[in-house]
């Protein structure tokens, strides 16, 4: 395996800057944010250190260079819109921005691309199936002709407005297991984050052994669930109104048993830690300290 990390976390930093401290943590990759320059079309998006709007053959061989001076490589590109959207104009701009980032993707010789399939939180589970009927094996098949894999990040994005349902419906197995049985290619598969199972009180790590072959790439990412909370509250809320997002080791998952999960199922790919832990955000420093607690964690399983 190679441990990395979601190049999210500088989203005001450049490309460079991302890869330098990549380096000088001694991380062996980076997954690479690719949003559109216009700026994000919900929270938490827009971060931009690719613009594949019209990526060249040139810039590719300037993005490889880059990489080869500080001697990191890139795991996947990311772009983690919502293609399903309930707002017409968000979902045909996903759709139209994701065959660019497979595009770049190609240029750049890498096999893997990281999105959502999205939801439109409006509907019910079958007519969404009904939505990704209609447009998600089109996006399959343009991937294939490029050489390039699909890793479905299983995070609902669940906030307040969207609650119950979400903004990407990829996040149970019951719901992957139907998204497989609908697209069968080998080209389409996930970009396993155990997180957003734990704050589901989903057992992050039972599901690896049956979709083990699915996983493209990882995200590591901790999930505390606060108990005091959860009693008081119960289950019918927002999960993430009694769960916090952690890096890795000051959550509740066991990072050695999902690793030995992984390595039992034949996975060699690329682990990428992400930082969305509000004790970590603000200075560079402190974010820099965030990725370099989770590679002290990480690095002693993924060698």
């Amino acid at each position: 395996m190679q441990l990395g990390y979601v190049s999210a976390i500088f989203g005001d930093l450049s490309f460079e800057q991302v890869l330098e401290h990549a380096a000088s943590i001694g991380y062996d990759c980076v997954e690479v944010m690719c949003w559109p320059c216009e700026g994000p079309d919900r929270k938490y998006g827009g971060v931009t250190h690719l613009d594949v709007t019209h990526f060249t053959a040139s810039q590719a061989d300037d993005v490889r260079a880059l990489c080869d001076k500080h001697g990191v490589e890139i795991s996947a590109l990311g772009y983690y819109s919502v293609p399903l959207s309930a707002d017409a104009e968000q979902g045909s701009a996903a759709r139209g921005h994701l065959p660019k980032v497979f595009d770049a993707a190609a240029l750049l010789g890498l096999s893997t691309v990281n999105t959502f399939v999205g939801a439109n939180h409006l509907l019910s589970l079958d007519d969404n199936f009904r939505l990704f009927k209609k447009y998600w094996p089109d996006l399959v098949r343009q991937a294939e002709d490029r050489g390039v894999r699909i890793g479905i990040e299983n995070c609902p994005m669940l906030f307040a407005h969207t609650w119950p349902f979400g903004l990407n419906m990829a996040c149970t197995p019951a719901t992957w297991r139907r998204m497989f049985e609908l697209i069968p290619s080998s080209s389409f598969g996930l970009n396993y984050d155990p997180s957003h199972l734990r704050m589901q009180l989903v057992d992050p790590i039972a599901p690896i052994r049956e979709f083990g072959q699915r996983i493209f790439h990882a995200h590591a990412k901790d999930m505390r669930i606060d108990v005091e909370v959860l009693d008081d509250v119960g289950t019918l809320v927002p999960p993430m109104e009694r769960s916090t997002a952690k890096i890795p080791g000051l959550g509740d998952i066991d990072w050695g048993r999902w690793v030995a999960a992984l390595t039992d199922v034949g996975y060699d790919g690329p682990v990428c830690v992400e930082v969305e832990d509000q004790a970590f955000e603000g200075s560079v420093e402190r974010r820099c300290l965030s990725l370099q607690l989770s590679y002290n964690v990480l690095r002693g399983l993924i060698v």
